[in-house]
């Protein structure tokens, strides 16, 4: 095994020493206030290592910590695995309904039971195929003691309506303080689904608010409008492939994946409309403007940070160890284009300071966790899972 050592994860050299981004916008759109993208650099002072514990992984896509120290991962064909401390990979679990893995679907997020040490119940969102096309899906199960499958499993939630696009499921899952699950949901990618990101009565492009049964949540905001669907919990999402809960505040927050540019991170609050696709800071893949070509408007939230270029934000997580002292509250989030992890140090609400972790990895990003030991794990496209911790 190899390590990446602190040393060499020095923000990215550039003209410009304040930030860590070197290239130019995509668009020459104005941020809405200070510090809304390219804020100052940050650089670890504390000695840190991330070591790949193993490289076995078939396109890992969520991971999650268990009780004992071991990790839970979902891989995008549909299969779940645990992973041990010295990198020893499980058989894959059964009884997981069948997903559709076709363009960006699969096995996605997942989430261990606040009571998972008496339960042993585990949560998990997929690509599910069905009449009329697919959907993102909710599914829960009990793993069996012996570990070798998931008990019961029921498919508790469906975002509907069915699309026929492959693309853009979101795909996280996370509880909130009242014990509740909060599940992102993608648009699906073209341009008829697109403006469903902006109706009440779909469950697209949206985050949902549901009990552990897949029924809406109780106190879920009604958006005041005719219709709307009682498990909605905010609206005007593009692809949101990160959840994470706030160690302190308790407040959800997310990242999205924008266009050309317009990568987001927001934090969500119950009843807000985050704007896609009628304000955003990226342009179409052609080159136009979205829409009419906007970042701000009345009654729609901006976004606490955004990139422009993307670094294609994915799973992400709040930093709430003490290993790596000035790591403490700071977000951690996968780049899969970026092919590195952000670490951004947020301060009342707002992004201080932006840094870039394991660029010279050369891997994809999917999803961020922080274990039982206090360690930060990361898997990749590329099958690693890796340890980042103190020296």
């Amino acid at each position: 095994m190899f390590a990446a050592c602190s040393r060499d994860a020095h923000p990215i050299a550039n003209s410009n020493p304040q930030s860590v981004e070197t290239n130019s916008p995509n668009a020459a759109y104005r941020p809405a206030f200070a510090g809304q993208t390219r804020v100052n650099g940050v650089h670890t002072t504390t000695a840190y290592e991330a070591v790949p514990i193993t490289t076995a992984l078939s396109s890992p896509w969520g991971i999650t910590g268990l009780p004992d120290g071991r990790l839970l991962v979902t891989e995008k064909a549909g299969t779940m695995r645990i992973v041990t401390a010295a990198g020893a990979v499980s058989a894959p679990i059964g009884g997981i309904p069948q997903v559709n893995p076709a363009g960006q679907g699969g096995l996605l997020g997942l989430r261990l039971d606040p009571g998972f040490t008496s339960n042993r119940m585990v949560y998990w969102v997929f690509s599910e195929a069905v009449s009329g096309g697919n959907v993102t899906a909710v599914a829960k199960g009990r793993l069996s003691n012996n570990e070798t499958t998931i008990e019961n499993a029921t498919i508790i939630y469906r975002a509907n309506p069915a699309r026929s696009s492959s693309a853009h499921y979101g795909g996280r899952i996370v509880f909130d303080q009242t014990g509740n699950l909060l599940v992102s949901t993608g648009e699906g990618s073209d341009m008829a689904t697109r403006p469903l990101a902006q109706s009440v009565t779909a469950a697209l492009g949206k985050i949902v608010r549901i009990t552990t049964n897949g029924q809406p949540a109780p106190g879920n905001p009604s958006f005041g409008q005719a219709g709307a669907l009682p498990e909605l919990y905010a609206m005007g999402i593009r692809n949101p492939q990160g959840l994470a809960v706030h160690p302190v505040t308790g407040e959800v927050w997310q990242s999205e994946m924008g266009p050309r540019g317009g990568d987001e991170i927001n934090r969500i609050q119950a009843g807000f409309n985050y704007g896609w696709p009628v304000i955003t800071y990226g342009i179409e893949y052609s080159g136009q403007p979205v829409g009419q070509g906007i970042q701000q408007q009345q009654g729609m939230e901006q976004p606490v940070y955004y990139w422009d270029p993307v670094v294609s934000p994915s799973g992400m997580t709040f930093y709430s160890g003490n290993r790596v002292p000035e790591w403490q509250n700071n977000l951690f989030v996968g780049a899969l284009s970026g092919m590195h992890i952000v670490r951004l140090v947020i301060e009342n609400n707002r992004v201080a300071g932006e840094e870039r972790l394991l660029t010279d990895q050369n891997q994809r990003f999917r999803d961020i966790t922080q274990g039982t030991d206090g360690a930060l794990y990361a898997v990749t496209d590329q099958g690693r899972l890796y340890r980042i911790d103190r020296q």
